[in-house]
């Protein structure tokens, strides 16, 4: 009876794969479960494994691109009891190959044969799709249960991966790979004991370099399909690269890089004249990243975005903030910043305003009785906008506390999907990054947004008379479809009146 293998369903968005590599030849004798080759999709490298015994029957050579569900090898089941016992010799000639298991068996992590399958696990309500960010371990690496193994980023968050089992890795997703919730991500083989000081692989690559038919030397210098074809267009010979993947086979990263060391040698050559690099660099967008880029044509396409200014004298604000920083800092051991100042001031205008601390769900309007204020971050991973719950019940020094915590964990890729939503208003610093003035872009659902900005030394009048005084100025961009131009620019002038007489956000008035 023969078995026919087809090409399996490897993502939602994959429909043909490209043969990289075949690790058994034609008539060779397989085992089920037995990794027999290698395809590789737009997105990354699969294992195939042998459904059932027998000998192998290739149907599609390696390079060839084939259509998910096409027949892609046979292998025969009746003539792997038939050739048992012929197959004694051609075994013990490959004894080495085969014995590779059996050291680590014996001195480290014992094969229960069971494999656990690690999917995308459910991260939130709103999220579909995760992104593999990075791996933590390799492939074939031992890890134990609930060892973080990977890095996964949503449109929201990152979140660490820890192992589902104990036992030998096998990478199904690569970086970059992303995936629906539920798709698989990686495979543990689950094994038993505790792996030795010294790894196993070692051990294994010592005797495949010196077996001249083992699985090393048949893919050593073999590049994949996408490797091939970047070392064909920079007219670079295989032979000049090292190959990284399983058994010494040549990677597309393999291939890039050494495309990126002939160029660094080419450079290093003496050249008649000057001449500088001229290189491109592709690189997918984190989920994050394409998740902002989506929200903001959103906002810009479905709200009537406005935008107001004024400016503010920080002096006042500056004078209290230096009066007492350092006893402030010494009670609440955290430093008195401007954030404080500009979130207390915000909770007293919205509750003055409600409009602006609403937003439109259909046909309706939503007013809040709190203030839960955004803090936008910026991150290497992209913005994120953090929430401070009940700001308007907080006193300065919690808020500068929560600030402190929440920017942390931003930056730490930390946060959590509850502290990154419900937020009622936004606001938004520049002025750090040395802004003097910019349209701050809604944080949706939300109707508005304060900008904040550096502060500059400015001439200004005051009773008549020329001054120098340290200016900020602030800029409010608000939806127009439920916020009036009256109320935009009157919120603003409150917070203007609570910053330049800090005193009024203490009594309250």
């Amino acid at each position: 009876m023969s078995e026919k293998v087809k090409v399996p369903t490897v993502g939602e968005s994959i429909t043909e794969v490209t043969i990289a590599t075949w690790l058994k030849k034609d008539g060779d004798q397989v085992a089920m479960d037995e990794v027999i080759a290698e395809l590789e999709s737009d997105k990354a490298t699969f294992e195939l494994p042998a459904p059932k015994a027998g000998i192998l029957k290739i149907v599609k050579q390696e390079g060839e691109t084939v259509p998910v569900g096409e027949v892609i090898c046979e292998i025969d089941t009746d003539a792997a009891s038939k050739t048992t016992t012929p197959k004694e010799e051609p075994k013990s000639k490959a004894s080495k190959e085969e014995s590779k298991p059996t050291p680590s068996a014996s001195s480290g992590p014992k094969a229960t044969g069971e494999v656990k399958e690690m999917k995308v696990p459910a991260v939130g309500e709103s999220i579909t799709e995760v992104t593999i960010s990075t791996w933590l371990k390799k492939e074939g690496d031992f890890v134990a249960l609930d060892e973080v193994i990977a890095e996964v980023e949503s449109d929201k968050a990152t979140f660490e991966l820890p192992a589902e089992a104990q036992g030998i890795l096998k990478i199904v997703a690569q970086e970059g790979t992303t995936l629906p919730i539920g798709g698989l991500i990686c495979k543990i083989e689950v094994a038993e004991g505790t792996p030795e000081a010294t790894t196993s692989r070692p051990t294994e690559t010592a005797p495949s370099q010196s077996a001249p038919s083992g699985d090393k030397s048949y893919a050593a210098g073999h590049p994949s399909s996408a490797a091939g074809k970047i070392l064909s267009e920079k007219g670079i010979s295989p032979d000049q690269v090292s190959g990284t993947g399983v058994g010494g086979r040549i990677t597309k990263e393999d291939a890039v890089n050494a495309q990126a060391g002939q160029q660094k040698a080419e450079s290093a050559a003496p050249a008649p004249t000057p001449s500088g690099t001229r290189e491109e660099t592709r690189e997918k967008m984190s989920s994050i990243r394409r998740t902002i880029a989506r929200r903001l044509v959103t906002v810009k396409n479905e709200t009537a975005m406005l935008t107001t200014f004024n400016e503010v004298d920080m002096k006042p604000v500056m004078d209290l903030r230096s009066r007492y920083k350092d006893k402030f800092k010494e009670k609440y051991d955290v430093g008195l910043g401007f954030m404080s100042f500009f979130t207390k001031a915000v909770c007293v205008a919205l509750q003055e305003f409600p409009a602006v601390n609403a937003y439109i769900d259909g046909d309706d309007a939503v007013y809040h009785n709190y203030c839960d204020i955004s803090i936008a971050v910026s991150t290497p991973r992209g913005l994120v906008v953090p929430v401070i719950r009940s700001a308007e019940l907080m006193s300065m020094a919690e808020i500068e506390k929560e600030v402190m915590r929440l920017a942390l964990r931003g930056r730490d890729g930390k946060l959590s999907i509850e502290e990154m939503t419900g937020g009622t208003f936004s606001i938004t610093n520049g002025g750090v990054f040395g802004s003097m003035l910019s349209t701050p872009i809604l944080n949706p659902p939300q109707s508005a947004i304060l900008g904040m900005h550096n502060i500059v030394q400015r001439p200004v009048a005051i009773e008549g008379e020329v001054v120098i005084r340290p200016i900020m100025y602030l800029a409010l961009s608000y939806d127009h479809r439920i916020v009036d131009g009256k109320e935009a620019v009157s919120f603003l002038v409150k917070i203007k009146e609570m910053l330049e007489d800090p005193g009024r956000l203490i009594l309250g008035v």
